[in-house]
């Protein structure tokens, strides 16, 4: 008998509520443009609805973020966020400085300066960017010492 292979959940969205207005025509613009500038996420049309949905598809249809309209939308204190890696820290920096790009341009990017947390196995290269949403999203890159990677456990 051949044992299979447990299959690993994988990322596939994060759901928000936010302002009806948001999700306007003036809102879905900006939305697009700045997340379309940055990280080439792009609108699934077929999903939109004015004032109540809009689906930011990120580089799959199987992975995107859902944007859905609510009388009581999502309150975060700021420190909120979802995460996303590059392979290397040179990618990092290219995104870091589209998103720069977007603040000079409009003020309502909020976007902190690239980190880097040496823990002696990896350095952790990242920064925070949000527009207009009530979550930040991370970038980050995993720069591995030799022999250690990410499916190690010890």
């Amino acid at each position: 008998m051949t044992e299979v292979s447990p299959a690993f959940p994988r990322f596939n969205h994060v759901a928000l509520t936010v302002p009806a207005e948001l999700l306007d025509e003036a809102g879905r613009a900006d939305l697009l443009r700045f997340h379309g500038a940055v990280f080439g996420w792009t609108e699934m049309p077929t999903m939109t609805r004015d004032r109540e949905l809009l689906v930011l598809r990120c580089h799959s249809n199987e992975q995107f973020v859902y944007l859905h309209a609510s009388s009581e939308p999502m309150r975060t204190t700021g420190t909120e966020h979802f995460g996303f890696s590059v392979a290397t820290p040179a990618e990092l920096t290219e995104l870091y400085e589209r998103a720069r790009s977007q603040q000079s341009s409009d003020p309502r990017v909020e976007l902190t300066k690239q980190n880097v947390d040496d823990f002696h196995v990896l350095k952790l290269h990242s920064f925070y960017v949000r527009y207009r949403l009530p979550l930040s999203i991370e970038v980050q890159c995993f720069e591995w010492a030799p022999g250690f990677g990410p499916d190690r456990t010890q």
